[in-house]
């Protein structure tokens, strides 16, 4: 079943958030220190995935036509309203964060990264659910972590999982029909380069060191399918 191993990570998300809820009494001193870790290893996370860029160039047109568009469009904006909106059907198990904060922090942590893409198309393609399995293990885990530091939001973070993720896996179970592979592997390489400089901004706001709107950086995901076409096409 394509959609395997995106509900299995839908599912270490939520038992890592309710797990979070009990650890809520831990003193902020501890949670503050584990949060910094955490934006740490997402900011390796992310260097190792951008470093992976064959074209640099793709990957800067990319994330400036991605920037345009994001504030554009207000993406970010759109991210925090609707996580108010949901947040306001729910009272937040410790009273402290914003819920809105933690749905768009996990969403954006779970959803943008090569794993989600490359696990998605591995359970589409080959029927192979390991490396999303690996990834639901790693967010549980993180889930916990940002429960007891940002509350309940970072639960709802598991719709837009299953959904980005269960998309790409279903089109996957079509896609050497209509895409050549070749194409295919230059193009999640620059998929995960551009996905690493995003993770790569989260680590930066967890630590506060930026105040990055990662939200408006998204539409960069699909410019850079657009920008690597052209240059596969033409170059």
């Amino acid at each position: 079943m394509a959609l395997t191993g995106t509900l299995v990570n839908g599912l270490c998300i939520i038992i890592g958030s309710i797990l979070g809820l009990f650890f809520t009494k831990i003193p902020e001193r501890f949670k503050e220190t584990a949060l910094h870790g955490i934006g740490l290893s997402v900011i390796l996370i992310g260097l190792q995935m951008a470093f992976s860029t064959e074209l640099i160039i793709v990957v800067l047109l990319s994330l400036l036509s991605g920037a345009i568009l994001g504030e554009l469009f207000r993406i970010e904006d759109i991210l925090n309203r609707f996580g108010n909106w949901i947040g306001s059907k729910f009272q937040s198990a410790n009273g402290k964060g914003s819920i809105s904060q933690g749905f768009v922090t996990a969403t954006l942590i779970f959803v943008v990264g090569a794993m989600a893409i490359l696990g998605a198309l591995d359970s589409g393609v080959r029927g192979d659910h390991e490396v999303l399995i690996t990834k639901g293990i790693l967010d549980g885990f993180m889930s916990l972590v940002l429960t007891t530091t940002l509350g309940i939001g970072v639960i709802l973070s598991v719709i837009p999982v299953i959904l980005y993720q269960g998309s790409i896996a279903l089109l996957a179970t079509q896609i050497e029909r209509w895409i050549p592979e070749a194409f295919m592997n230059g193009l999640i390489t620059e998929l995960t380069a551009v996905g690493g400089l995003m993770i790569v901004a989260i680590g930066l706001n967890i630590l506060k060191i930026t105040q990055i709107r990662i939200g408006n950086l998204l539409p960069s995901i699909l410019t850079v399918c657009v920008i690597y076409y052209i240059y596969y096409m033409f170059f």
